[in-house]
């Protein structure tokens, strides 16, 4: 079957009730390049910005956070405020403190993981140019 005769097979189906629901698929390459996931065989080189900004921007917010917590959790109890404003406070600001320190967490973990990713990336590309080196010879 060639591309030309696909949207006939596709107008011979349109009148199921199922039609609507499914979306035509792409050919493979178009499915390649929408993926997420980075390809194994792309070998431009990437900065470390490139590589690394999703988890600095993570522990950027996370710091801030945890110091808005701080913040707030210090004036719960360092000012004289009425009590409601106090109760509110003492409420809002340990919340803040676990999310925050919870999101520093989470990007300090991701740095040694994109580390290991690399690593093994970059083994991977080092066996497959030993093994195009050995086959090709």
């Amino acid at each position: 079957m060639t591309m030309e005769e696909l949207p006939k097979v596709l107008e011979v189906d349109e009148k199921s009730p199922e039609f609507k629901d499914l979306l035509p698929s792409q050919t493979a390459s178009s499915l390649c390049t929408s993926s997420r996931s980075e390809s194994v065989w792309t070998t431009t080189p990437r900065s470390n910005w490139e590589i690394y900004h999703k988890p600095i921007v993570i522990m950027s917010v996370g710091s801030a956070t945890l110091l808005f917590g701080v913040a707030i959790t210090c004036l719960a109890y360092v000012s004289y405020l009425d009590a409601k404003t106090v109760a509110v406070l003492k409420m809002i600001g340990p919340a803040f403190l676990s999310l925050g320190l919870m999101t520093l967490v989470c990007g300090l973990v991701w740095v040694p993981i994109i580390k290991k990713k690399q690593k093994q990336r970059h083994k991977s590309t080092f066996f497959q140019s030993l093994k195009f080196f050995l086959l090709n010879r």
